[in-house]
């Protein structure tokens, strides 16, 4: 990924990290998640992070069933640093987690004001720092991309595709198409850019076989 100017190196990743579990929503490594924060204990999460290293670590629930009480989480999630943030008026933060480095959860830690904390094991994903420009088939996964936004029936701005780099592209669209928890954690678990864009084009020639079976049914 691109490192950004206020990004830290890997001696100085957090030895702790405040967690927050949420189904389906995947952050990536040089990707941009916003997200709108109103629960109590998010609240003090956030603020507790931009007094310190305002870094989270986005990870998802076993089982999609969302942050009750204390849910079983993936082995794996990345961690992001706050890097845009504002207050509304009706007492929510509106963040951007700018996608850092994945982590494993070696332990977590008790709660505190009702967010989750753990200690990270950032060593399998050190590479997740250094730009990833491994070579993969981009006119073949457009191909794929093209067919599965037919299906889907979404319109591609296909200009400011091809002006993205494989990184960008692969990243934002393994972010943000609508596949279940598992598929997003494994697009997660990738270990190099050409295997994250191999899995995903795996996952959208199974969504257009799926749609076209559907189809043939009706």
């Amino acid at each position: 990924m691109t490192r950004g100017s206020f990004d830290p190196g890997f001696d100085g990743l957090p030895k702790i990290l405040p967690i927050f579990p949420l189904p389906g929503v995947l952050l990536l490594p040089g990707g941009q998640l916003p997200l709108n924060i109103f629960e109590a204990r998010y609240l003090a999460m956030v603020r507790d992070a931009l007094g310190g290293e305002r870094t989270i670590g986005m990870i998802q629930p076993l089982g999609g069933e969302g942050d009750v009480g204390a849910a079983k989480i993936y082995a794996t999630g990345c961690a992001g640093r706050i890097s845009a943030f504002s207050e509304t008026g009706d007492g929510r933060y509106l963040i951007t987690l700018s996608g850092l480095i994945r982590f494993e959860v070696e332990r977590e830690l008790p709660l505190l004001e009702g967010y989750r904390r753990a200690v990270p094991d950032y060593n399998r994903y050190r590479d997740d720092l250094e730009t990833d420009t491994g070579p993969f088939n981009r006119e073949g996964f457009l191909k794929t991309l093209g067919a599965y936004l037919d299906v889907a029936g979404i319109e591609g701005d296909w200009s400011a595709i091809e002006d993205t780099d494989n990184e960008h592209l692969v990243t934002s669209l393994a972010m943000h198409c609508p596949f279940a928890a598992p598929e997003k954690q494994a697009l997660l678990e990738a270990m190099t850019l050409p295997e994250r864009a191999e899995t995903l084009s795996a996952m959208m020639v199974m969504a257009i076989h799926g749609k076209q079976a559907d189809g043939a049914h009706h």
